[in-house]
């Protein structure tokens, strides 16, 4: 992984602004979908497509490409969005997502779309698939790493924990897992439905090395995820402390926008603000 230079955080913010404005086009396009969580995990998503994974748009099945597993499948349009942006398949059919016969379904279907690696759906699931690829892989001798990105939400479910105990007990330090910690699920603040704290004491029980970064900050993310490199005793789990709905005050840490997609009138709104910060960003820079 190159060295994260001015330039390079430059181009990241750029691109992170424009999957946002994607996100928010597709989202009133298809009348459904959630909102908070893909618009908070935009830089996260962006870090990984644009600098950090070993992967190639034009040979999405190369077999040395690192794996990068979303769990949480309903922030797909951040995924689809990101993977537009980076090649993988025209921007424009972004338009399409949850239509009849579209590639880009509400839950990402792995036989659908390049570069989606597994079909997810059932929350508390993407930690197995993910610890199943990094065993199959040590088993295999393959030096690629496998990424899982999780919700906060989601460990509310049995089966992740299940996977935790089984990544730690064969020391999977190719695997690195992130927490989009944003603190809300679909019914309110995770805290108040069935608080997670303290959640890096949790992983660390199951032997896990645990890093809490702000998942707004490219260096930290860039930082978190070479230092997973370093660690060869265990697996890592990042606690991405991130704002849902990043990029539109309106509705920044407002559970309520977890599965609700904007109107026309709120797009063009949230459009003319994300634009807005993408210029300034812009000119931040020069």
């Amino acid at each position: 992984m190159p060295h994260l230079h001015d330039d390079k955080i430059k181009f990241l913010e750029e691109k992170a602004s424009a999957v946002r404005q994607s996100i928010i086009e597709m989202l009133v396009e298809a009348g459904s979908g959630h909102t908070a969580g893909p618009l908070g995990m935009a830089d996260i998503f962006t870090a990984f497509y644009f600098h950090i994974l070993n992967h190639d748009p034009k040979n999405p099945t190369m077999e040395d490409r690192d794996r990068l597993i979303l769990s949480n499948g309903h922030i797909c349009p951040v995924q689809y969005a990101t993977l537009a942006h980076a090649g993988y398949f025209p921007v424009e059919e972004l338009k399409t997502l949850r239509k009849f016969g579209t590639r880009l379904q509400g839950h990402p279907h792995r036989d659908s779309l390049p570069g989606v690696e597994t079909t997810s759906g059932p929350l508390g699931s993407g930690l197995g698939q993910a610890a199943g690829y990094a065993y199959g892989a040590k088993m295999d001798g393959k030096k690629f790493r496998v990424y899982c990105l999780m919700s906060d939400g989601e460990q509310d479910a049995g089966n992740t924990w299940e996977s935790a105990m089984f990544a730690g007990k064969y020391k999977l330090n190719n695997l690195t897992g992130v927490i989009d910690r944003n603190n809300i699920q679909i019914d309110g603040m995770t805290e108040d439905i069935m608080p997670l704290e303290n959640l890096r004491a949790k992983y660390e029980a199951f032997n896990w090395h645990v890093l809490e970064i702000d998942g707004h900050n490219f260096e930290e993310i860039v930082n978190a995820v070479e230092e997973a490199k370093a660690i060869y005793e265990k697996p890592t789990m990042i606690i991405a402390h991130t704002i849902p709905g990043k990029g539109v005050k309106e509705i920044e840490f407002d559970y309520k926008w977890h599965g609700i997609p904007p109107n026309k009138e709120q797009a063009t709104k949230f459009l003319a603000e994300l634009r807005t910060l993408g210029g300034k960003i812009k000119s931040e820079h020069e």
